[in-house]
């Protein structure tokens, strides 16, 4: 019995004497690799058939994910209103013109005498008001005439006073000769030379006050004349250009160069700004006076200025087959300059 047993355990054990013996492979491991490698080809194949629907989804996904994003809709949960858009402002629309912001009101100021700049006040970029000094000549000689004129006048009015008393004691003396003449105490000369000298007085004294009145007025002359020394603003503006210094010729006659110069400062009123631009004469008929317009600066291309057509100017420049239009701006705005570009569009 117990070696049935034995025989039979002998017989289910391997014998590696055998494999290695034949240096093969046993059946049994290739039945069993023969296994795994059908398994592996038959998962390989369901995963290449059966899953598509899997990888779709992805290549999906990135497709919807390279287009641009939807409205606020499709992110939106079901039964919910997504919010619309707010609405862009209305452009304007019509004939569309190109031209520069001018000022009304410009000058180069000056005074009417020739001087040497003694003084300077102002910058480029000062605001003055009407009447403010902003330069001085060197006015001593003007000074020391009217103080030459002063003394005339003070030697003027002493002579007057010495020519009225002298002329009111010859009405005396004459008074007093026609008194004895005429109760036959004096003879006829003696009242002659009376009234002579008289009559020779007055009329020194009325010389003299011409003389007076001359230097009075020579008086009044000089000071206009030192004042005109002073360069003052007409009006109130802004200072946007320094044209002169200190210690140079003011001579508005001349042409300019070197140290004479024509004028002190260039002032600009800024309340007069307004924009100029050339219309093509073919296009005219869709401007009209007082015509509503949209001002845009070059400066500030997203500002819109609402503005008006002041003036057409009535003539044309033949060479551009233009007409200049005036165009007044309905807001004062510090940003807008003198010579800054700007286009205007005429409402239709």
């Amino acid at each position: 019995m117990n070696d049935d047993r034995r025989d039979k355990l002998r017989s289910l054990s391997i014998d590696r004497e055998d494999e290695r013996r034949g240096g093969g492979v046993s059946p049994v491991m290739l039945i069993g690799a023969m296994l795994v490698a059908a398994a592996l080809a038959a998962g390989a194949v369901w995963f290449l058939t059966g899953n598509d629907g899997g990888q779709d989804a992805p290549a999906q996904q990135t497709a919807a994910s390279s287009q641009p994003a939807p409205a606020d809709n499709a992110a939106s949960a079901p039964g919910e209103t997504a919010a619309a858009p707010a609405p862009r402002a209305p452009r304007a629309s019509g004939l569309v013109a190109s031209g520069y912001v001018v000022a009304r009101r410009q000058a180069t100021v000056s005074a009417e005498i020739t001087g040497r700049i003694a003084e300077v006040l102002v910058e480029e970029g000062t605001e003055v008001e009407a009447g403010e000094v902003l330069a001085r000549l060197d006015d001593t000689r003007a000074q020391l005439d009217l103080e030459l004129i002063d003394s005339q006048i003070a030697a003027a009015e002493a002579r007057v006073r010495s020519l009225e008393f002298q002329a009111r004691e010859a009405r005396t003396v004459t008074g007093r000769a026609s008194s004895l003449f005429e109760r036959e105490i004096a003879s006829e000369a003696a009242l002659t030379a009376a009234q002579a000298q008289q009559s020779s007085l007055e009329a020194q004294l009325r010389a003299a006050r011409a003389e007076l009145d001359s230097a009075r007025v020579r008086r009044t002359s000089q000071v206009d004349l030192i004042a005109r020394h002073i360069v003052r603003a007409p009006f109130a503006g802004v200072v946007i250009a320094k044209n002169a210094q200190v210690g140079e010729i003011l001579f508005p006659g001349s042409a300019g160069g070197g140290f004479t110069r024509t004028g002190v400062a260039t002032l600009v009123d800024m309340a007069s700004l307004e924009i100029e631009v050339d219309v093509n004469e073919g296009q005219i008929q869709r401007v009209s006076p007082g015509q509503r317009v949209e001002a845009v600066l070059d400066a500030y291309p997203d500002w819109r200025i609402p503005a008006r057509v002041e003036a057409i100017i009535p003539t044309a420049d033949r060479s551009r087959a233009t007409i200049k239009v005036r165009v007044a701006l309905n807001e004062r705005d510090a940003r807008v300059l003198p010579d800054m570009a700007a286009r205007v569009t005429f409402i239709e």
